[in-house]
């Protein structure tokens, strides 16, 4: 693993948890000789996150679609900021510079992101860990829905599974670290099907 992509809120939320994460996570990723990879902005979590990153030296790549950057709101002091025309080749930069994705908290285009990079796991396209650093308990309620998905039969357990959920920054990453990815949805179909 050498790259980590973080998906946060470009707002800093109400509770200082929040914050404080983000800061710690960007410590982290510096501190272990990773780079980190996010939305590229400056302002929210996701500029506490790189700038916690830039802190403690480490390498920090952003990328946003032109037209954020002319809204400034792009972070100016990064290692690279990578321009793209919209929004949907700003991800998929992202999936192909990551190993991985760590969602902080975070309001509707967070789980945007982060559910489009477990879809495309489930689904095969690429093998990478998606976990959620749940502060404060801000995922148990996406947590219980998306078991609930499994529970009235719209994905195989397997899928909600492969997602990780830990307290902190550090847990995420260590459980990166052994990440074995389930074989993709039609290949699990395919195993199921040719059962006795």
């Amino acid at each position: 693993m050498k790259s980590i992509c973080v998906f946060c809120g470009s707002s800093p939320g109400t509770d200082p948890r929040f914050m404080d994460e983000a800061v710690r996570c960007g410590t982290l990723i510096a501190q272990a000789g990773l780079t980190l990879v996010y939305g590229g902005g400056r302002v929210g979590l996701m500029g506490a996150v790189a700038d916690a990153a830039l802190a403690a030296r480490g390498k920090v790549t952003g990328v946003m679609p032109v037209d954020l950057v002319n809204q400034e709101i792009a972070h100016r002091g990064l290692t690279e900021l990578r321009v793209v025309n919209s929004m949907h080749e700003r991800k998929w930069a992202m999936a192909e510079l990551a190993d991985g994705f760590l969602c902080l908290p975070g309001g509707p285009g967070t789980f945007e992101e982060i559910f489009e990079q477990w879809t495309w796991a489930l689904l095969g396209f690429h093998a990478k860990p998606c976990g959620f650093v749940n502060v404060g308990g801000y995922y148990d309620l996406m947590r219980a829905t998306i078991q609930q998905m499994a529970d009235n039969g719209f994905i195989a357990q397997p899928y909600v599974d492969m997602l990780i959920y830990a307290d902190t920054t550090p847990e995420v990453i260590d459980a990166f670290r052994t990440y074995v990815a389930p074989p993709p949805k039609w290949g699990l179909a395919k195993v199921a099907v040719s059962l006795p």
